[in-house]
């Protein structure tokens, strides 16, 4: 509201010097007109009617403009009026982003050691399923290895008893080759045919 009145006082203030500078420049020249030749009068008419002319023009185009000039300005005035509250509301919106960015970035290592302890969970839960499954391979290539050695000992015992039943029958055979008497051939040999004759 005091824009305004300053507005009008200054219109007024201007208005004023303008008729105030018309005057004093129509005096001067009245004045200088006169104190020439006698032939003068014709001039100061002349002179009288251009000034008149200028301060009808004048004051015609004060009146017919004041209205359109005052609402280009009002306009103007308004537009500064709305660029300025849309400049507000920007930097307002820029101190909010700001803010936000600076509450994030403040949360930030927060978030960074967040991640960091559910890497380091989950790194801890694969190394422990990678142990599991090797202790678990473990014991299987235990169980084979153990398989494989108590085939290889009962493969072994089974030839080394074959081996010995080998040995103690060849040793036999020898001892009997040795001790035995032709006579005691012919026995065993008569009583395996009686037997092989009883037995049908």
């Amino acid at each position: 509201m005091k824009a305004f009145v300053r507005m009008g006082k200054a219109r007024y203030v201007v208005s004023l010097l303008v008729i105030v500078s018309v005057l004093f420049a129509f005096g001067l020249v009245w004045a200088s007109s006169d104190a020439e030749h006698g032939d003068s009068s014709g001039k100061g008419k002349d002179l009288l009617l251009r000034v008149m002319n200028f301060g009808v023009l004048a004051g015609g185009l004060f009146y017919l403009l004041r209205k359109p000039a005052a609402k280009a300005l009002e306009s103007r005035r308004q537009g500064i009026r709305d660029q300025l509250d849309d400049l507000e509301t920007q930097k307002q919106d820029a101190e909010r982003r700001l803010a936000e960015y600076r509450e994030k970035l403040s949360l930030l290592d927060q978030e960074v050691g967040k991640i960091m302890a559910e890497y380091i969970r989950q790194g801890e839960m694969v190394k422990a399923r990678i142990i599991e499954e090797a202790k678990a391979s473990a014991e299987k290539l235990q169980e084979q290895a153990k398989k494989s050695i108590e085939q290889e000992f009962v493969k072994a015992k089974k030839q080394l008893t074959a081996e010995m039943a080998d040995q103690a029958v060849a040793t036999a055979e020898k001892l009997i080759k040795k001790n035995i008497k032709h006579e005691d051939q012919i026995h065993i040999i008569d009583e395996y045919l009686t037997k092989v004759v009883v037995a049908q």
